[in-house]
């Protein structure tokens, strides 16, 4: 079974916290070569799926959890947005709803909501779904060992007024050596689509090892060394789908221009022999504001 690392927010307060990275993206930086390819359940995984991981960096899974579970999920992230354990303090809300959000009511509340952060251990429902005993095997299965769940986000896109995630690596963020297995896992709530902001990924870019990242509209990968690439592939999902993937993979989300709700969960598991890293140690390779380097 998978551990949970101890952890802690670094959050403040329900209503203190807002994203500023609400700048339109341009409209070509999420255009895509393919839809991805979808396994049916994660009992479907077999070994040559995970060599095909290997190669293109990630798999997207369809039916990986049931339709009871994945409404256990979204009632445990209602509960914590709506206050319902008052310990929890780590949502960040849109920038754009900084001035009305102590006018809104539950459902208008809901769609103020950008990220929350490190709930496992606030919810037993959410907890079950990042230690769920299928996922965690496959999760193992890739890393070759016994695996630990270090980090737990919500990533929410409310109709007309979610944000854009820029290109990046995940790997850039974590303070862990290049030769850690870093594996993200992605889980739809509600359907994602091309419309309301669902994942793109650069198809076997892991390979070529990290990318210097550049303080833009986010921590990011720069635009021009996105725009115009072969090999982006959309992942559209449906509820209870995910899409396992590489810490080295680039990949990013636009916009969500639709009237639907695109929430999704997000955990992050590494193998239990890895160390960890300084954060110098880190940005000497990934770059410190892009080293300073104009983008």
């Amino acid at each position: 079974m998978a551990t949970t690392e101890k952890r802690t927010s670094g959050l403040p307060g329900n209503e203190g916290r807002f994203d500023s990275g609400a700048e339109m993206h341009a409209p070509d930086l999420y255009d895509h070569d393919a839809i991805a390819d979808k396994i049916d359940g994660l009992d479907g995984i077999t070994d040559e799926h995970l060599a095909l991981y290997k190669e293109q960096g990630y798999l997207a899974v369809e039916n990986a959890f049931t339709p009871e579970e994945i409404e256990a999920g979204l009632a445990g992230l209602i509960h914590l947005i709506m206050g319902g354990n008052p310990d929890f303090e780590g949502i960040m809300f849109e920038a754009r709803a900084q001035k009305i959000l102590s006018t809104l009511g539950p459902e208008a509340r809901q769609d103020a909501v950008r990220k929350l952060m490190y709930f496992v251990d606030y919810d037993a429902r959410l907890k079950e779904l990042s230690h769920h005993r299928k996922l965690i095997d496959v999760v193992e299965r890739i890393a070759g060992e016994r695996v630990g769940l270090f980090q737990d986000m919500a990533l929410l896109k409310p109709p007309r007024m979610g944000r854009e995630k820029p290109w990046h690596q995940d790997h850039a963020y974590f303070d862990f050596p290049l030769d850690t297995t870093v594996v993200g896992v992605w889980i739809a709530l509600d359907e994602a689509t091309l419309d309301n902001g669902c994942m793109r990924v650069l198809a076997g870019r892991h390979r070529a090892g990290p990318v210097v990242h550049f303080k833009r509209r986010d921590w990011q990968i720069c635009d021009t060394d996105i725009k115009g690439k072969d090999g982006v592939v959309a992942v559209p999902l449906k509820p209870g789908g995910l899409l396992l993937f590489d810490g080295l993979l680039p990949h990013g989300t636009p916009h969500n221009n639709s009237p639907a709700r695109r929430r999704a969960l997000q955990f992050h598991y590494r193998n239990e022999s890895s160390r960890k890293w300084s954060q110098e140690e880190r940005l000497a390779i990934f770059g410190s504001e892009g080293k300073d380097v104009e983008c």
